[in-house]
């Protein structure tokens, strides 16, 4: 039995950090309910999985004294028949946040440059730095929509990737096909477009493009998606990317061996199956009509709120953020704040969102 009776404080080591990662900010998660609450601080799917994905996670539970597929060779090919892809574009990783890093650690040298819009997804400044890029944001437009021209004009010679967070997270709004082919048209084709599209499956917009198809004609392209939102499985962490091969083979280089546990890998390919993705858009659609319900009624309300194609609405809170959160938190309504800039509250269960739409009418 381990001696747990020493309670003397380790001593403080000596051993310097790396200066990116003394410097990195922390990855802030959506608050966890202490008691009755209603989260809606992360963006999670609140219906609970199909019946036939929790039978395949019971049944992969048999079998977690051995290691997993490291390929995740069924996950992979059921991913890129999904999707209509080869195999061999496919990689896998412990959710897109980790493909994402991946990613980067494929392409990115020291120093290299690597763009996003800001605010975005909170995790890129982090991803970013450990890859040992330099980070260079570009300011969301004040409709919570991504600059493309302004990205673009900020390549330099030292860029080595663009992020395009597309529905943007966490402000919603989503980047058209005619904006996206004159932005790839001006980024050098020696510098990697990651198109980040974690909230797909909630996008309503006819004017999106299809990126797979932008794939194929963008080589220097790479697409991101994740079975965390709409799929469900965001306690699973699984995400992917597809990619031209030679690049997909370099980003599977640099992944964590056996990435995907096995419990992970099973519920993916159970998600697949027709009858569970089936299930699943009506999950969705329930949750694009409740995001409408929700957007309605705040603007109603006289909040500026912008056009969300993700499970989330975005209110620009600015100094009243922190305050604001608190109050919701006290009344038992979770969100997420930003600094001073804003709060991103999910979309959940009906109740949730009406509880949540009662403290926004008070905050008017």
């Amino acid at each position: 039995m381990p001696n747990t009776s020493n309670t003397t404080p380790p001593a403080e080591t000596t051993v310097p950090l790396r200066a990116a990662v003394a410097a990195l900010p922390a990855y802030v998660p959506g608050a966890r309910p202490d008691g009755q609450a209603w989260k809606l601080s992360s963006n999670e799917n609140p219906f609970p999985p199909a019946a036939a994905v929790v039978s395949a996670i019971t049944e992969a539970a048999r079998e977690v004294n051995r290691y997993p597929d490291m390929y995740a060779t069924e996950l992979v090919t059921a991913l890129a028949e999904h999707n209509g892809v080869a195999a061999d574009q496919v990689v896998v990783g412990n959710g897109s946040v980790a493909v994402l890093q991946h990613v980067l650690e494929a392409v990115v040298e020291p120093g290299d440059e690597v763009v996003f819009p800001w605010r975005s997804f909170e995790a890129y400044p982090i991803v970013v730095a450990v890859a040992g890029g330099a980070a260079v944001t570009v300011p969301v437009r004040d409709d919570g929509r991504l600059d493309l021209p302004a990205m673009a004009a900020a390549v330099t010679p030292r860029t080595r990737a663009v992020l395009v967070c597309t529905p943007n997270n966490p402000t919603g709004p989503v980047v058209r096909s005619g904006e996206l082919e004159t932005f790839l048209a001006d980024v050098p084709k020696d510098v990697l477009v990651v198109i980040d599209e974690a909230y797909l499956e909630f996008v309503r917009d006819p004017e999106v493009p299809d990126a797979l198809d932008v794939l194929r004609r963008y080589p220097n392209a790479v697409v991101v998606r994740t079975l965390s939102k709409a799929s469900g499985l965001a306690g699973l962490r699984v995400g992917y990317a597809v990619a031209a091969p030679r690049l997909a083979a370099g980003i599977r280089s640099t992944s964590t061996p056996f990435g995907v546990n096995h419990l992970a890998q099973r519920a993916a390919v159970a998600t697949l199956q027709p009858a569970v993705q089936a299930e699943l858009l009506e999950h969705v659609d329930a949750l694009v009509a409740e995001r409408t319900r929700v957007v309605d009624a705040l603007r109603e309300q006289g909040w500026q709120v912008p056009d969300t194609h993700a499970n989330f609405v975005w209110l620009a809170t600015g100094d009243r953020t922190a305050e604001l959160a608190a109050q919701a938190a006290a009344a038992g309504v979770l969100v997420r704040p930003f600094g001073a800039e804003g709060m991103r509250v999910s979309i959940g269960e009906v109740a949730a969102n009406d509880a949540f739409l009662g403290l926004a009418a008070d905050w008017r």
